[in-house]
């Protein structure tokens, strides 16, 4: 799963909830006026087949045999006869022909000369549709009769690396529809973690030696006092530039200590910065792109999510029959599909909020709503839907427990519904467009109710 950001160049502030980034898009937020900005994330899964490196294979039919690299061609001789044996170096692969039969049969070098010798190096992978397949070096699909041969001596690898594919398609399941379970607890307080300088210190030059014969040679003594030369000056230069970004790191790591453990408590950019990061660093199961605007001196934190359609939801389950080398792959029903991407939408909701609960102390309140593009059934045109908005108080967010068993046990659906929930939604995860929480809205909400208190 790789994890990729886009930053966008910044715009200039606009009236509203205060300074913004751009998102490169344009929420409904903006549509009423209240232009919210962030930064564009995007995760996904990567779709692929694997190979299986190391399976090496001796392709003669005497029996299973797992070889490491055979060097060359040799000749074996034993009670059935004498052999021709050959190899690629590096393939462990080779192949031997019978050259004369057992018996006592003499072995002559003219018997030798004729025999033709097969060596090839083999990959055996499994598609995302469970088809195992068998190829030579250039690709091609190797013979039923080799086939054969690869199953019957590698058994073993072959079933395990069925077993890895089949545990790889409905892994993607459980991460898109259990993302939920790796929130962590709002009692957690961002904690500084130096990161090392990985990159090693340049290793210097070892200086040539002129031979015994070369040092009485003054053109060969300078010849190579000046390869010394240049060899101590490239040495220089890179170790220039390694003390160079060795300092960069260590100015990085100490502006991440201060903006961590100082500015996320006073600074709202540095909140922004923070929560960006920390959201970065998470490994989505699938596409989110994400806003954010934190207000209110920090109390405040203002979140629009553009959600992942349902056609980005693994719809294939697979297993792997008692009997036989093979993968059984099989569609997911509709409703399979539309309970899971029912659940991935919750699952999002429920993780950005718990982590903008950890990562910023000073949040009190996390307004979130998602968006997905759908058509108008009246235009024709795509348009921009919500399908949940929340609001959540530390205080309520602090009632659920964040034990990874109690997290495992959780129905993030029925979690998201005991806060202020906007959603309409079926049994069966059907979703219909709602009119989420405005930043506008929510703020004149908390003037009213300071007001009356004051009162």
């Amino acid at each position: 799963m790789d994890l990729y950001s886009r930053q966008s160049p910044n715009l200039p502030s606009h009236t509203g909830l205060g300074s913004t980034q751009s998102m490169g898009y344009s929420p409904k937020w903006a549509q009423e006026g209240l232009h919210v900005w962030g930064d564009v994330m995007g995760i996904r899964f990567r779709k692929s087949f694997k190979l299986a490196p190391g399976i090496r294979m001796n392709l003669s039919g005497g029996g299973t045999s797992l070889s490491f690299g055979p060097r060359g061609a040799s000749v074996s001789v034993g009670k059935r006869g004498v052999y021709g044996n050959v190899g690629i170096p590096g393939t462990g692969l080779s192949m031997r022909q019978k050259l004369s039969t057992g018996g006592g049969t003499p072995y002559s070098q003219s018997a030798a000369q004729p025999t033709q010798m097969i060596s090839l190096p083999v990959s055996v992978g499994v598609r995302d549709d469970g088809e195992v397949f068998f190829q030579d070096q250039t690709g091609k699909p190797l013979a039923e009769s080799l086939v054969r041969i690869a199953k019957r001596q590698h058994g073993d690898a072959i079933r395990k690396l069925i077993q890895s594919k089949c545990d790889e398609i409905n892994a993607q399941i459980e991460a898109v529809g259990e993302l939920h379970r790796d929130t962590p607890s709002p009692d957690n307080r961002p904690t500084f973690i130096g990161r090392e300088f990985e990159s090693p210190r340049p290793v210097p030059p070892k200086p040539k030696i002129p031979s015994f014969l070369g040092k009485f040679f003054k053109r060969t003594r300078e010849r190579i006092d000046a390869e010394n030369q240049q060899a101590n000056r490239h040495y220089e230069d890179l170790v220039a530039q390694w003390e160079s970004a060795a300092t960069d790191h260590r100015q990085e790591e100490h502006a991440r200590r201060v903006l961590i453990e100082e500015q996320i408590y006073i600074d709202t950019k540095a909140m922004e910065l923070h929560l960006e990061a920390t959201l970065q660093d998470i490994a989505w199961p699938r596409e989110t792109l994400i806003s954010t605007e934190v207000e209110a001196g920090g109390r405040d934190v203002f979140v629009d999510i553009d959600l992942p359609e349902i056609g980005d939801m693994p719809d294939k389950v697979a297993g792997v029959p008692a009997r036989g080398m093979k993968l059984s792959v099989k569609d997911m029903s509709p409703m399979q599909v539309q309970r899971l991407y029912m659940r991935h939408i919750h699952a999002i909701v429920f993780r950005i909020v718990g982590e903008i609960f950890a990562a910023l102390p000073k949040a009190e309140r996390v307004v979130i709503s998602g968006y997905s593009q759908r058509s108008d059934k009246a235009t024709g045109r795509i348009s921009d839907e919500y399908l949940l908005s929340l609001i959540a108080t530390r205080q309520d967010w602090t009632e659920i427990e964040f034990s990874p068993s109690a997290l495992e046990n959780i129905d993030v659906v029925d979690a998201i519904a005991r806060f202020d929930l906007r959603r309409a939604m079926s049994k069966t995860g059907i979703f219909k467009a709602i009119a989420p929480f405005l930043p506008e809205e929510v703020m004149n909400v908390s003037l009213a109710q300071s007001n009356a208190i004051n009162q």
